[in-house]
C-alpha cells in the first residue's frame, strides 16, 4: 500500500475511534439523557438524506439489504449506543466491539461451513480469554449488564458479516446508504415503546448542540466518510492488507477516551484487552513469508502498479510502460528461479519436471494479485 493510501486507511482508523467518544457526548449532553435508540434514528435519518436521492441502489435483493440493515446497522449500533447509554465507558466499548471478528470466524464456520485454520482458532481462543479477563475486572467495579449489550452488538455486526458474504453483496457506500433507511423507523417505533412519547418528544424539542454535533459526526465522519474510504481501499488492495488498520480503532478509543472522558481503564481491562487484540490480530494478520527471490518482487511490484493505475495516480502511458517491463523481468525471473529449484527437487524425486508456477512460491499471498474483472480489462487496452 503506497503512503498516501496508508495515511488514509490510518484517518479511517482515527475517525472510528473517535465515534465512540461522539456517541457518548450525544448521549450524556451537559447532564441530560438522550434516549438511545431515538439517536440511532437520527444518525442513520442523516446517513440516508439526502445521499439516498444521489447514491444507485446496489445489485443486490431487497432482502439482503434489509437484513444488513436490520443486523449492520439497527442490530449493532442500537446495542451499542444501548450499553453506552446503560453506563458503558466509550473506550472499552471501542475495545469489546472488535470481538466481532472473533464473532464473525465462530459463525461463519457454524452457518457458511468455513473451517477456521489454526491461527483463527488460536486468535478465537485467545481474545475468548481476553473478554473473560475483561468481563470478571468489570464485575468487581461495574454492573455486567452494559458490557453483554455491547458483546450482543459485536455478535449483531458478526452476523451482518456473514450475510454479506453469503449474498455476495458488494460492501460498497451504495449498501452503506441503502441499508441505512431500513434503521429509522423501526427504532422510531422501539423508541417510542421503550422510552414513551413524552421523552421521545421532549428529547426531540430540547435537543442539546452537542447530541446535534455528535449525530452530524457519526453520519459524516463515521459512516460516510469513513466507509467511502475504506471500500475504496479495499476495492484497490487485497483484505489482508487494509483490515489489520481496524487495530488501532481501540487504541484511538481509549486515547481519546481517557484526554476527553477522563476515562482510566482498570489494569484488568487493559490486561484483558491487549489479550483480545491479540486474539484478534492473531485472526486476522497473515505471516509474510520471505520475498526475497526475483518472481515475488516482480509479483510485488506488479500489484503496487495496478493499484496506483486503478486509483489514478498513474497515467495510462506510464501504466502500460510498467507493467510492460515488469513482464520482462517477470519472464527472465520465471525461467531462472524454478529450473534452479526443480533440479534441486528432481535429484531427490526422481522424474520430477520443475513448474514455471512454483516461482511464485515465496510470494506473500498479497503480493500476486488476482486479475479481476477491472485488471482484465486494463490488460487489454494496455495490449490492444
Amino acid at each position: 500500500m503506497n503512503p498516501r493510501h496508508s495515511a488514509l486507511a490510518l484517518l479511517v482508523a482515527v475517525l472510528w475511534g473517535v465515534n465512540f467518544v461522539a456517541i457518548d457526548l450525544g448521549l450524556h449532553p451537559d447532564g441530560a439523557e438522550m434516549p438511545p435508540l431515538l439517536f440511532v434514528a437520527m444518525r442513520f435519518t442523516l446517513v440516508v438524506i439526502p445521499c439516498i436521492f444521489f447514491i444507485r441502489k446496489p445489485d443486490v435483493s431487497w432482502k439482503a439489504i434489509i437484513g444488513v440493515g436490520l443486523l449492520m446497522s439497527a442490530g449493532q449500533f442500537g446495542l451499542l449506543y444501548l450499553g453506552m447509554a446503560l453506563g458503558m465507558p466509550a473506550g472499552l466499548a471501542s475495545l469489546v466491539i472488535q470481538a466481532q471478528v472473533l464473532l464473525t470466524v465462530l459463525l461463519a464456520a457454524g452457518i457458511l461451513g468455513e473451517r477456521p485454520s489454526r491461527r483463527q482458532f488460536a486468535g478465537v481462543v485467545l481474545g475468548v480469554a481476553g473478554l473473560t479477563v475483561v468481563a470478571v475486572g468489570r464485575s468487581l467495579v461495574a454492573p455486567m449488564l452494559p458490557l453483554m449489550i455491547v458483546l450482543a452488538a459485536a455478535l449483531s455486526w458478526a452476523a451482518g458479516n456473514v450475510l454479506v458474504r453469503k449474498t455476495k453483496a458488494a460492501s460498497g457506500l451504495g449498501l452503506v446508504v441503502w441499508s441505512a433507511a431500513v434503521v429509522p423507523l423501526p427504532l422510531l417505533g422501539l423508541s417510542l415503546l421503550l422510552d414513551g412519547p413524552a421523552a421521545v418528544s421532549a428529547a426531540l424539542i430540547g435537543v442539546q448542540p452537542v447530541s446535534l454535533a455528535s449525530a452530524l459526526y457519526t453520519a459524516v465522519f463515521g459512516s460516510l466518510v469513513g466507509y467511502g474510504i475504506w471500500n475504496r481501499l479495499l476495492g484497490l488492495y487485497p483484505s489482508s492488507a487494509v483490515v489489520p488498520f481496524t487495530l488501532l480503532v481501540p487504541v484511538v478509543g481509549m486515547t481519546a477516551a481517557w484526554l476527553v472522558l477522563g476515562e482510566v481503564p482498570s489494569p484488568a481491562e487493559v490486561a484483558g484487552g491487549l489479550l483480545l487484540l491479540g486474539g484478534v490480530a492473531t485472526a486476522v494478520l497473515r505471516p509474510r513469508r520471505p520475498s526475497g527471490s526475483a518472481v515475488a518482487q516482480h509479483a510485488q511490484l506488479r500489484g503496487d502498479v495496478l493499484a496506483a493505475g486503478r486509483a489514478g495516480d498513474l497515467p495510462e502511458d506510464a501504466l502500460a510502460g510498467a507493467l510492460a517491463a515488469g513482464r520482462g523481468v517477470g519472464r527472465g525471473a520465471a525461467e531462472r528461479e524454478p529450473a534452479a529449484r526443480g533440479a534441486g527437487r528432481a535429484a531427490e524425486v526422481p522424474g520430477a519436471a520443475p513448474r514455471a508456477e512454483e516461482g511464485l512460491a515465496d510470494a506473500p499471498p498479497e503480493a500476486v494479485p488476482l486479475a479481476g474483472p477491472r485488471e482484465a480489462d486494463t490488460g487489454r487496452r494496455l495490449e490492444g
